[in-house]
């Protein structure tokens, strides 16, 4: 279980998908969650899935949550510390015995997933508070990465940015450009609040609009 920390924008997801890149399960799915994303009253049924005629309006044969989508291989739960305190203890005990019940089911579903966790929080500080369970927090944070803003590896610019020059040329099927050297002087020494989002933003808006 691997629990990634850092600003938004930072690439949080990336390390992610490299975690499991880089894993004996990279053959298997990668199936990616915003936990800020859902609406609480669907995350539920999101994760874990349903049987058939748990609420009215659900299809009929039910349907498969993302756990067991993402079976044999890694489910991302990203900005983790907005998971609702009763899906807490659900995620708990995943972790804990590699098995849940789908929303209006009984029966035992078993799942082999690794939990890859990620957020821009203080869970420490969200334990403290009584805000996030601290037996999951502790059962989240068995391998932890910490990501620096972009701020603080601002060697890494010039290669972000060659990186997203030829990544956006090639998806917008345009030329790729080139930066001067006072604009490369300019974007490296700039503090970039949104992190690597935000400098992809700015290289894309360059790429189309220049």
């Amino acid at each position: 279980t691997v629990l990634i920390q850092g600003e938004s924008g930072t690439g949080k997801e990336l390390v992610a998908n490299a975690v499991h890149a880089h894993s004996r399960r990279s053959g298997k799915p990668f199936v990616a969650l915003n936990c800020a994303a859902i609406p609480e009253a669907l995350m539920e049924s999101e994760i874990f899935g349903y049987d058939a005629g748990a609420f009215s309006g659900a299809n009929p044969r039910g349907k498969k949550g993302l756990m067991e989508t993402a079976h044999g291989g890694t489910l991302f739960l990203d900005e983790i510390g907005e998971l609702p305190p009763d899906l807490q203890v659900k995620l708990l005990r995943v972790l804990q015995e590699r098995v849940f019940e789908r929303v209006g089911g009984t029966e035992p579903v078993k799942v082999d997933i690794r939990i890859v966790a990620a957020t821009n929080k203080d869970l420490a500080k969200m334990v403290e508070e009584g805000r996030f369970r601290e037996d999951l927090y502790y059962r989240l944070n068995v391998v932890q990465i910490h990501i620096p803003p972009l701020r603080e590896r601002r060697e890494d610019i010039p290669l972000l940015v060659s990186h997203f020059i030829a990544q956006i040329a090639s998806e917008n099927g345009i030329t790729p450009k080139s930066f001067t050297q006072e604009a490369q002087n300019y974007l490296s020494g700039y503090e970039w609040p949104g992190n690597i989002r935000q400098l992809q933003n700015v290289i894309e808006r360059c790429m189309v609009m220049i």
